[in-house]
């Protein structure tokens, strides 16, 4: 995979997976957002870095957080967005997937940012670029959400510099999660202390695919003393549901409420990619809490996204 998002001289290419890329390349994406925030929140509010650029969404699941920060990252930068309609284009008549890429390729846009149900779509999509043009995925299945692990990433580093000294624990449903995987690459690429993952057993993919993670069943145990706590949605759209027993039986015992987060640092970081099933996998007092950067990570994701279409597309 490493060869298909860098080029020869190690550059990114695309960016499908935050698996196995140079911690040094991480730091620089993260330190970039830092610099783009920095400016933002100093009155830079447009740039013209991507001035006759053009970003094509491709989005073949819903998403709000996700679409919006890439168009507003793209426009932000200066670059012409086109959100792809899939309902009203020529795939509900059967042209193939990689047919539309290359008809829009022909017209010039220069990033797709991908977001598809089945897994490998925006590798293969990658690969089969015709152009100069780049590919982000947004999202593949279970697989990754490179763009996500990197916002999260950067939400805890903004308040907690040292990931060395960290214990941050990831909870939920990590076996249908392209989130969870997405954060445990980056967290441990970038070196945290203590990488922890909690689940019922159902919903844990074997230990084999969490190298260098404690895997903790009982949530009370698995929260204890640590410094940030990210809690995952219910893939309910990719599970059976005989998967959970129910609603109310999961959050007794995986729900993150005022008990639970005491069991945590007295500033423990509170996270969710979102949605959030409030009173599901988190009371709605602990999602509003004083504790809670669920909001601010969505701000951060616009940072984030912004600095992979500069690495990616800037001259």
């Amino acid at each position: 995979m490493t060869h298909v998002q860098l080029d020869s001289q190690q550059r990114l290419r695309h960016l499908i997976t935050l698996d196995r890329l140079p911690a040094a390349l991480l730091v620089k994406l993260l330190d970039r957002a830092d610099a783009l925030q920095a400016g933002f929140d100093a009155g830079t509010r447009k740039l013209d870095l991507l001035h006759g650029r053009t970003v094509v969404n491709l989005f073949f699941e819903p998403s709000t957080r996700t679409r919006t920060s890439f168009d507003l990252a793209a426009k932000r930068l200066g670059a012409d967005v086109i959100n792809f309609d899939i309902a009203s284009s020529s795939t509900v008549k059967g042209e193939s997937l990689v047919d539309t890429l290359h008809t829009l390729e022909a017209m010039r846009c220069d990033a797709f940012v991908v977001r598809h149900k089945e897994n490998g779509t925006a590798e293969f999509l990658a690969r089969n670029t015709r152009s100069k043009a780049t590919v982000v995925n947004a999202g593949d299945g279970n697989n990754a959400h490179p763009t996500q692990g990197l916002l999260d990433v950067y939400t805890i580093r903004r308040h907690r510099p040292d990931l060395s000294a960290l214990t941050v624990l990831v909870c939920g449903d990590i076996l249908h999660s392209r989130v969870a995987r997405s954060d445990i690459h980056a967290l441990r690429t970038l070196g945290v202390g203590e990488l922890r993952v909690c689940g019922p057993a159902n919903l844990l993919p074997p230990e084999s695919e969490l190298p260098g993670c404690r895997v903790i069943e009982d949530f009370d145990e698995a929260i204890a003393g640590v410094d940030a706590v990210i809690m995952l949605r219910l893939q309910k759209e990719r599970m059976s549901l005989a998967l959970v027993p129910s609603e109310q039986a999961y959050y007794a015992r995986y729900g993150l409420d005022a008990r639970r987060l005491r069991l945590a640092r007295p500033d423990c970081l509170v996270m969710h990619p979102g949605p959030i099933n409030r009173d599901v996998e988190i009371a709605s007092a602990v999602a509003d809490g004083a504790q809670s950067r669920i909001l601010e990570q969505v701000g951060n994701g616009v940072f984030v996204r912004m600095a992979v279409l500069a690495e990616l597309l800037g001259v």
